[in-house]
This record gives structure tokens, sequence and C-alpha cells, in this order.
């Protein structure tokens, strides 16, 4: 009902400020009806880190910060959810106007700086949905002003792991200042290690999932790969928001604003460092594959590359929840004509060729 309307409601949302139009989008979520997802055909099933996927088709985190509605998000029809990113204490971000709209580009920019509720508010509304159906994960971070940014992310899995499917460990915003230094390799190390033992300390099955940005260096991604198998994490989120500005973007004047860049232009560096994991770590970490994901086609590719499952956003401000069913419906038709009967028969197949394009 929501993805046929959406073409309808899209020209009086896009004449309001991005981020009141998205917060009227939340609270419409939270007026649907209940219900169970629609089922999806088995084909689309993924297996990983204990958890049964019915289609690998995401939704990633950013849309839900505050855990307010991922079961009305399921009944869209993703296969899985990621609320936050969560901080330990209340903060509210960065002063608005902090998310624009690059129509021609069909892209975003953002600069949220992790504006959260906190994690008591993120925790309660978890804790009330236990027991439901559906795959839901929680993206966590640090507070801009911590004087211990590790206890912050110890703090999240500690009191969320219980809660979730898995905790994805944030250290690729461009929008807090110094955490994308948490990516290098010491801060890395010492990071993991004590999210991965708040997460047993709880007593959690939680997978502990790390995202990593599209910007970094190949010989830091060494250290990233390394790092994230020797801790034990289950999987790599590939990737964040880019600080960069393609030279192919038409919204120039908006392109100026600082923030996160997402959406269709993020395609092709976020794919590209997606297949430079891939090379990595091989079959021995799964990939999660984010960025510019708008079509069937740019979902297979990212499975080629190297992506188990794949995740999106930007998409839905210019396409809307229908799009989610387009792209199972796509992935399918790819593998009948392939004569494939799971993805993950041609999960990295062409990550060579990819970590290479252009």
């Amino acid at each position: 009902m929501i993805g046929s309307a959406f073409p309808l409601v899209r020209p009086l949302l896009h004449r309001l400020d991005a981020e009141r139009a998205h917060d009227l989008t939340l609270r419409a979520l939270a007026l649907m009806p209940g219900g169970r997802a629609p089922a999806d055909d088995p084909r689309l099933a993924v297996d990983l880190f204990g958890r049964h996927f019915p289609n690998p088709v995401g939704l990633a985190a950013g849309f839900d910060k505050g855990a307010r509605v991922p079961d009305a998000l399921l009944r869209l029809g993703f296969g899985f959810v990621e609320v936050g990113g969560v901080v330990p204490r209340p903060q509210p971000g960065n002063p608005r106007p902090r998310v624009f709209r690059l129509a021609a580009d069909r892209a975003v920019i953002n600069r949220f700086g992790l504006n959260s509720e906190g994690l008591a508010v993120v925790a309660g509304r978890l804790r009330a949905r236990a027991g439901r159906p559906g795959i839901v994960g929680v993206n966590i971070g640090a507070n801009k002003e911590s004087a211990d940014r590790l206890a912050d992310y110890a703090a999240c899995t500690a009191a969320l792991a219980p809660l979730v499917d898995f905790v994805t460990v944030n250290v690729s915003s461009p929008n807090t200042p110094g955490l994308r230094d948490l990516q290098g390799e010491a801060f890395l190390d010492e990071l993991l290690a004590r999210t991965v033992a708040a997460r047993d300390a709880a007593g959690a099955s939680a997978a502990i999932l790390l995202k990593i940005a599209p910007d970094m260096a190949l010989d830091a991604l060494d250290a990233v790969c390394a790092t994230a198998l020797k801790r034990g994490v289950q999987a790599l989120v590939v990737s964040n928001t880019t600080v960069g500005r393609p030279a192919s973007l038409v919204e120039t004047g908006l392109a100026r604003e600082t923030g996160g860049l997402s959406g269709r232009p993020l395609f092709g560096p976020a794919t590209r460092m997606l297949a430079q994991t891939r090379l990595r770590v091989g079959d021995r970490l799964p990939l999660v594959g984010v960025g510019g994901v708008d079509s069937a086609e740019a979902a297979w590719i990212k499975i080629l590359a190297g992506a188990s499952l794949v995740q999106l956003y930007s998409a839905l401000v210019y396409d809307g929840p229908g799009l989610v069913g387009q792209i199972k419906a796509g992935l399918l038709a790819r593998m009948a004509t392939a004569g494939l009967t799971s993805l993950q028969q041609i999960v990295g197949r062409n990550a060579a060729d990819l970590a290479r394009a252009d």
C-alpha cells in the first residue's frame, strides 16, 4: 500500500526539508497495520552467522536511528533491518539543515553527526519487540564529546547485543570528528577486542559486524581485514558514505555542502572497495555490500563483487519502498537466466575485475 502510494506523495515530500519529510515517513510507518512480512521465494534465502535471511536485501543504518519502526520496515519486504546509529548518551547531532537531496544525481549528502536519542531509549524499544520475527541489527558509535570512545562501543554492545541479531561497529562515519581514526590498526584491534568481550560477557549470540569507509587507502584496508579476521568479526560492511565529490556530479552547488555523500554516485567507489575487500578475505569473512544500490542490476553487481547481503537507504528517497520488491524480482529473473539455485553461487565471481573498474 505504501509502496504503491509513493509516486503520488513523492512530489509533496520533496517540497519539504529532507529531514522533515523523513520524520513524516517514520510517522506514517508507525501507523501501518501489523501482520507478517510477505513470504519470499526460498531461492533468495541466505544463511549467515547462524541466521536465516529470507532475502539478501536489507535496510541500511540511518533510516530508523531510534528503532521506532523496525517491524513495519520488515513488512515492506526487507530481509533484515539495521537500526541506529546509537550512542550511549543522547546527543542532538549537528545543526540543521544537515541533509540535502541531490535529485539530478539521485544522491544525498548528510552531516547528521550521529544524532541519537541515546542507548536507554533504543534499548527499551528493542526490548519491547523481543520475540517478534525478523532479523534486526543495530549500528553503534561513540558520543562526539566522549573521553573514552572505546568504552562507548563496549557499553552499547553490552546493552544491545542481547536484543538484536547483529551489532555493527561503525568506525566510518565522516560526520563525527576523529571517528575514522579508529580504523587505524592499533585502535581497531583494541576496539574489536573490547566489543567482542562485551558481547560475550553479556551472554549474547549477536554477530559482530564492522562497517568501513570507501575512502581508505588499500594498505589501510589490508590492516582492517587482518584485524577483523584476527578478532573474529562475523562480517564486514562495505561501505559507509564518502567524503569524496565525483567530478560527474550535476548538483554542483549542493555538492559543496560538507558531509557524507550517498546514493548512485557512491556505487562505483563503494563497489571497488567491496571487491578489493573480497580479494583480501575470500570466503573467510562474509561481506555486506552498501552504497548506490538502487536496482536489481546494482544489487547483482554487489554480489558479483563479493557481497552475500546488500543494503540500501538513499534510493528509497527517490523510488520509495516499492523498490525492495523490484530488486528481489529482478534478482530472481537473473538467477533464472543464469540457471542458479542460490545467489551464493556467484558471490565474488567478478571481484578481480570489479576491483579494477573505473
